[in-house]
């Protein structure tokens, strides 16, 4: 079963988001004239005031910041392991 997800550009998003928040229209209204789901409408809404500017942004975010930390925790794991069998290594060679 393939995804046939449409994507929305971060400007739609904030264009969208400004329709409720700056010009008064209800997140219904704003869904229906603009052809997207009023759910959707909502989530850009409590992303946009979560995440402020960075929000939208591909890369930026909780789920890059995320990803970023479980890449730095893998590569810090890998290290400490090379250093415990060198430490090991040289323990044994010392005796």
């Amino acid at each position: 079963m393939s995804e046939n997800r449409r994507k929305y550009s971060r400007e739609f998003k904030m264009d969208a988001v400004r329709l409720v928040t700056e010009q008064g229209y209800t997140v219904r209204q704003a869904a229906e004239s603009l052809g997207i789901r009023d759910n959707m409408l909502w989530r850009w809404k409590k992303q946009l005031q979560d995440e402020g500017d960075a929000a939208f942004r591909p890369g930026e975010g909780p789920e890059a910041e995320l990803k970023q930390l479980r890449e730095e925790n893998r590569r810090l794991r890998m290290e400490r392991d090379i250093l415990k069998k060198a430490t090991a290594f040289f323990a044994k060679e010392s005796k």
